[in-house]
């Protein structure tokens, strides 16, 4: 089909050959080109430096995509995928001593916490690690070793108080977050399973239960000096309504429990520093934030072993970080930055300042690990890649150590990323949006333009590969990305500017930044724009159709379409609470979030739109989308649903994400004038 559409278009300029039609399917990106590329992800360094453990995540699977541990040794560069061909994997951590890999995976048919030579062979089962559906974001470690490598706590989930009547017939709920985490085989309601932490020693035996009681523990980091454990817990009474993550130690040998922090705010990601003394951290300093999207940007700081001297060490930062990681000397931290759409390495001393950039240049950092010499691995998904994996020794420039995808890109047309900005309807930011050209584009030449909005509200797009949009770019069409008013990676003040206004400026940014686009680009055709976007990026979308009559089709994906049925039926209640300051019953703000909503604006929609839902979505669910579609249908609007099975919040499986970037395609096509293809210009 793609060939077919620049077969149209070249025609009209009088050069196209059967050559041509031939490369032109060859040389661009198709959306099934998806199910062969491949992502690098978790990376582990060995502490000597000789071997990196790295996940490679694939998308030609029967179902979701699945990471597989690849182990490779950095003398000769060759790399053994290590826990079976047919199994995932994950999780990998080394042992203190550079002799043992412990991670997640199958090993004799069991499946669970499996350890392995250095080198990956003699894998041997040692414990079960079940999971809930519960949702706990933020989780840190799952696994760790003890100092002297002998033992390896690991966290794992059995029933809590309420999981037999919660799980019987009838279903009796009684917990506040009763709805799980979305996802493939999920049940309807949260099985009530609790994690707790388990040691076991390496060398095998019977694991020992650590922690017990209704909360949940995770996040572990073993003392490289003695027995105490780091973890994180949420000890509220309401800890299903308040969360407020603090940090813990745990005695491995005596089960002793004693409480670091005690704060309104939120600790989590727990790190001992390499001599025992410190603890490098992650935290917040609001009192209100929420398990799934903080508009605080979260920090890093560094305590004593006891909890106290408590500092923030990123402070000279205005920008969200984290994960982090102590530099091998304990003198430092590498800490994850978000910058201006991009996501790069810091390093940051413990006597304070803004560090230096490590891993910089555009891109999104995912993963990184550092040797005690100083070898620095890393995966990172740049302009022109997926993330592969890296390796950086010392001042040298960093070297790219995996090419995953070179048959899969190898001779494709990546259409050229470019940043603008702007000044905001009210004169307070400059926004910056990100421009993505069409391939094929000639002096006079007129492109359709996708407006490609994000989710969150407090995340972000930038200038690395997205296939979605370069897929668009491949049949000739623009996509503009906006990083609106409470968007992370430009300061937390730009970040608190949604405070209070859902559905207000930061949707005047998107309408600005397509405008700035328009009134720039003369080859943008105006009259074939279409608008889409996946959860807040999603409700954004279903608001603008509300607002003007700009866009010729709209896509609003996993979207939030009445503000009030939605804070009671999604997952993480506390998220309009903490987006507008107070409950929805406290104030007249009920009515607020009502006028705020697309669905009450619904006899405005005039543009063809085309609804995208996964069936398990907990997080935004389903029901969003259900109300939309028939009021639209009541309305007149031309309206389909597409409802994607055992998918949650967003689409993971790669045949479903086919499948929904080719209707995507044909829904533009469909009601864009003369139809999807490039054509002259006026």
């Amino acid at each position: 089909m793609i060939g077919r559409r620049f077969l149209v278009f070249c025609a009209m300029t009088g050069f196209f050959t059967a050559t041509d039609q031939a490369r032109a399917q060859s040389d661009r990106l198709q959306s099934s080109d998806l199910l062969r590329m491949r992502e690098v992800g978790a990376v582990r360094i060995s502490p000597d430096g000789t071997r990196v453990a790295y996940t490679v995540i694939s998308n030609d699977g029967p179902r979701r995509p699945y990471p597989q541990i690849w182990l490779m040794t950095l003398a000769d560069g060759k790399s053994t995928r290590i826990g079976g061909e047919e199994y995932p994997s994950g999780n990998a951590v080394w042992s203190p001593d550079g002799q043992w890999l412990a991670y997640q995976g199958v090993a004799g048919g069991k499946s669970g916490l499996i350890v392995a030579k250095a080198d990956g062979s003699d894998a041997r089962f040692l414990a079960e690690m079940d999971g809930t559906n519960t949702p706990t974001q933020m989780e840190g470690n799952s696994i760790t070793w003890s100092g002297d490598s002998r033992r390896i706590a690991f966290v794992s989930a059995v029933p809590g108080p309420e999981t037999a009547e919660a799980t019987g017939d009838p279903v009796v709920i009684t917990r506040y977050l009763y709805r799980p985490d979305a996802g493939e085989g999920m049940t309807h309601f949260g099985d009530n399973r609790r994690l707790h932490i388990f040691v076991v020693d390496a060398a095998g035996g019977t694991p020992r239960q650590l922690t017990s009681g209704a909360h949940f523990e995770h996040s572990l980091d073993w003392s490289p000096k003695d027995d105490q454990i780091l973890y994180v817990s949420n000890p509220e009474p309401n800890e299903d309504q308040f969360f407020n993550h603090d940090i813990f130690t745990v005695n491995a040998t005596t089960g002793q429990i004693k409480r670091l922090t005690a704060t309104e705010s939120a600790e989590y990601e727990p790190l001992w520093s390499p001599d025992g003394k410190k603890i490098l951290f992650l935290g917040t300093k609001r009192g209100l934030t929420d398990l799934e999207t903080t508009m605080e940007d979260t920090h890093v700081y560094v305590m004593n072993a006891d909890g106290t001297g408590r500092n923030e060490l990123g402070g000279a930062i205005d920008n969200r970080q984290g994960p982090a990681t102590w530099a091998p000397d304990g003198n430092a931290a590498y800490v994850a930055v978000q910058e201006r759409g991009n996501r790069r390495l810091r390093r940051l001393p413990l006597s304070g300042g803004s560090g230096e950039t490590v891993v910089s240049g555009d891109g999104l950092l995912f993963s990184w690990s550092v040797a005690k010499g100083g070898k620095l691995a890393y995966s990172m998904r740049t302009r022109s890649d997926f993330a592969e994996l890296y390796l950086r020794a010392g001042t040298e420039p960093a070297k790219k150590l995996t090419d995953l995808n070179a048959a899969a890109l190898g001779g494709k047309q990546l259409a050229p990323v470019e940043s603008f900005t702007f000044i905001s309807n009210d004169n307070r930011y400059e926004v910056e949006a990100f421009l993505t050209q069409p391939v094929g584009k000639t002096a006079n030449s007129k492109h359709p333009l996708i407006v490609m909005i994000h989710g969150g509200p407090h995340g972000a797009q930038g200038p690395w590969l997205d296939l979605k949009s370069q897929i668009y770019a491949a049949r000739g069409w623009a996509t503009v990305m906006v990083n609106y008013r409470g968007s992370t990676s430009y300061g937390q003040a730009f970040a608190d500017a949604v405070f209070g206004d859902q559905n207000g400026n930061e949707a005047q940014d998107v309408l600005y930044g397509v405008q700035a686009a328009i009134r720039r680009n003369p080859w943008i055709d105006r009259d074939r724009i279409g608008c889409e976007g996946t959860s807040y990026g999603g409700q954004l979308t279903a608001w603008l159709i509300t607002q003007t009559r700009l866009f010729k089709a709209a896509i609003p994906q996993a979207a939030i379409i009445n503000l009030v049925s939605y804070n009671y039926m999604t997952y993480y209640n506390q998220y309009e609470q903490m987006e507008f300051g107070i409950f929805p019953h406290q104030g007249t703000l009920m009515d607020e979030m009502w006028r705020r909503s697309a669905l009450r604006y619904v006899a405005q929609v005039a543009t063809p739109t085309l609804l995208i839902h996964g069936e398990n979505d907990n997080d935004v669910p389903i029901a969003e989308a259900e109300q939309f579609y028939i009021a639209l249908k009541d309305v007149g609007v031309d309206t389909v649903m597409v409802r994607y099975p055992r998918e949650g919040h967003g689409l993971r499986e790669p045949k479903h994400v086919v499948d929904m970037i080719e209707r995507s395609i044909r829904w533009y096509e469909k009601y864009f004038p003369g139809g999807g293809a490039p054509r002259p210009g006026d």
